[in-house]
């Protein structure tokens, strides 16, 4: 399966930045709501390992969901992930870099479209895996941020586009707004590549496939990345677009979220 492969590629290009770094580097205060790159991690370990404990003991998923889940709908994840996964520092760098690379060898194998639980509705394992390669790009932009190192986009971006794509009804309901009859026109590029999706009689927004990534996952405002928006229902979804799961959160404000000035 392609997609775990880009998981572990993406994993690994996070662990090569942090492993390059001090130790201290974890202990960095990014700028996704005041998270340090520590928590960044761990919040990733956990949530991967939830993913692969779904696929491997369905029972044992649930016993563990239940004991997270009631305290991050309360707004505190950060807490309950701490007291949830008391690992640290180098230490907890080292489980995560031996999950992912277990996870990305085991799920290359298995079957694309099995069924695997989750927080919400059942999801096949191809969405599951491709859902993490989403999370790890997402919050590993708060962490190159605070690092000042520019991401190159690769290939595996088009996931989290076509997670975004997926995700228009999502955005619509999660925000209270009536469905639209049909999806803007999309036309992203990445690395000379073109593709594109929806009705250009609906609106348009056009531009790099990395701009549009980093609306849908919420680390950039609309307003800070060089996509071209055209239509009234291109520009609501684009401000306030949301492709993961869970109650409406609203985008960073403008100028927010940026890369550090290292």
């Amino acid at each position: 399966m392609q997609q775990a492969m880009d998981f572990l590629e993406e994993a690994r290009a996070l662990h090569r930045l942090i492993s390059a770094r001090p130790v201290s580097f974890l202990d960095e205060v990014t700028l996704f709501k005041g998270w340090t790159v520590e928590d960044i991690i761990r919040h990733l370990y956990i949530w991967d390992g939830m993913a692969d404990l779904s696929r491997l003991d369905p029972d044992a998923f649930a016993v563990n969901m239940q004991q997270v889940a009631a305290g991050v709908m309360t707004g505190n994840t950060r807490e309950v992930e701490r007291a949830y996964c008391t690992l640290t520092g180098r230490t907890l760098i080292a489980k995560w870099q031996a999950q992912y690379e277990r996870m990305g060898a085991e799920w290359a194998m298995v079957d694309p479209k099995q069924r695997l639980k989750w927080a919400g509705p059942d999801m096949s394992a191809r969405s599951s895996i491709s859902a993490r390669v989403m999370e790890i790009w997402a919050h590993g932009q708060a962490v190159f941020d605070i690092a000042g190192v520019t991401r190159q986009p690769t290939a595996r971006l088009w996931n989290i586009v076509i997670l975004g794509v997926n995700a228009f009804g999502w955005s619509h309901k999660v925000n209270g707004f009536d469905m639209p009859d049909a999806m803007p026109q999309l036309r992203l590029s990445l690395n000379g590549e073109v593709r594109e999706w929806g009705d250009p009689q609906a609106g348009r927004i056009e531009g790099p496939a990395e701009a549009f990534a980093q609306v849908v996952v919420q680390t950039r405002n609309i307003a800070d990345v060089p996509l071209t928006v055209t239509g009234d229902v291109a520009e609501r979804w684009m401000q306030t677009a949301q492709c993961f799961a869970g109650p409406r959160n609203a985008p960073p404000a403008a100028g927010v979220r940026h890369m550090s000035d290292r």
